[in-house]
């Protein structure tokens, strides 16, 4: 059974759906700490001026806070101003609803935490991709240790045969682990083709809802490699 974990990130591009439809089972990794100014909370959008970031505000009071126990802060009211932004950067797209009326709904019902709404935004955006993996979050796993030894606690847990790592996991992993408890390891190899965007040039990392309102129900093609052999083996190496 092939596994991918992903921390918990705000509406992620294209690559994070990529990764979990090519997985038998993906993990939400939400109980670890939260990083500031990082794609927890936060993604880029494309405007007519260039790419936008998009954030929603949190509770942030301690360097060992859990992306699980991060609280959003609705002092503001931050959703209907990032929505004005999707709006005005993607009311002319090909495909603006009824994706935009959805988000609505989605962004402006509380939720308890920012992992909670990632994995609210993350659901509605599987479903449009097609994308039928089962989801479970970390902190129902109770995983300990760090690093390698936290993942392959986590992949022992739930049967894992085969991990499915994003690239940049090489500064850390460590693939000795994996093998010794009988878990392979393959890495994605993100390598995408254009699509069309309403303001050029072309920028690929930005949020997921810019090719959802770009191309619609042709989303699931864009997240096919220009080549056949789609991860790479750590034994190709």
């Amino acid at each position: 059974m092939r596994v991918g974990i992903i921390q918990s990130n705000f509406l992620p591009w294209r690559g994070y759906f990529d990764l979990i439809r090519r997985c038998d089972l993906f993990v939400v990794h939400d109980d670890l700490q939260f990083t500031k100014g990082d794609w927890r909370n936060r993604n880029r959008v494309k405007t007519a001026s260039g790419t936008r970031w998009i954030s929603v505000p949190v509770h942030y009071g301690a360097v060992s806070q859990l992306i699980e126990d991060t609280a959003i802060d609705y002092s503001t009211l931050w959703p209907r101003k990032m929505l004005n932004v999707i709006r005005q950067s993607y009311q002319r797209s090909p495909h603006f609803e009824p994706y935009f009326s959805e988000l609505t709904e989605l962004l402006t019902e509380p939720a308890e935490s920012i992992s909670d709404l990632n994995v609210r935004l993350l659901r509605w955006a599987c479903a449009h991709l097609e994308i039928t993996t089962p989801v479970v979050m970390s902190k129902t796993l109770e995983p300990a240790g760090v690093k390698t030894d936290r993942l392959v606690e986590i992949l022992q847990r739930v049967g894992a045969t085969e991990y499915l790592s994003g690239p940049s996991a090489r500064a850390y992993l460590q693939p000795a682990r994996l093998e010794d408890v009988g878990i392979g390891l393959r890495y994605m190899r993100y390598d995408y083709g254009l699509y069309p965007q309403l303001f050029p040039p072309f920028e690929g990392a930005v949020s997921i809802i810019d090719l959802l309102f770009m191309t619609g129900t042709e989303a699931i093609t864009h997240l096919l490699w220009t080549n056949e052999d789609v991860t790479e083996s750590l034994r190709s190496r």
